[in-house]
């Protein structure tokens, strides 16, 4: 089953460099809406284990955009291998999903 929404996922360092990335892709309309948390990350990196404070977006868009987020994201994230996942919306509040339909190209 194809989906036509989707939410897709990101870290960054901080907020400003999220803002980049949010800017960025709310211009273009690529997205209806990009919420930011504060989370702390523990991942394996280059043969360690690490733990950083990060920004994580939750990106709010319809899912033929996908290819050209992912796209914006890579050229404005500063991360050498950025976190990008697509989660699908497989169902939603009508209202909402129409909104997303009207904001986004």
């Amino acid at each position: 089953m194809d989906n036509k929404y989707s939410v897709v996922i990101t870290t960054c360092a901080n907020d400003e460099d999220a803002k980049i990335i949010i800017d960025s892709l709310l211009e273009k309309k690529l997205a209806a809406c990009i919420q930011v948390f504060h989370v702390n990350s523990y991942y394996s990196w280059k043969g360690s284990v690490a733990n950083d404070p990060e920004s994580i977006l939750f990106i709010k868009c319809k899912d033929l955009n996908y290819d050209e987020i992912e796209a914006d994201i890579i050229t404005n994230h500063k991360y050498e291998t950025p976190e990008i996942i697509k989660l699908p919306i497989i169902t939603g509040f009508s209202g909402y999903l129409q909104w997303m339909e009207e904001v986004s190209k």
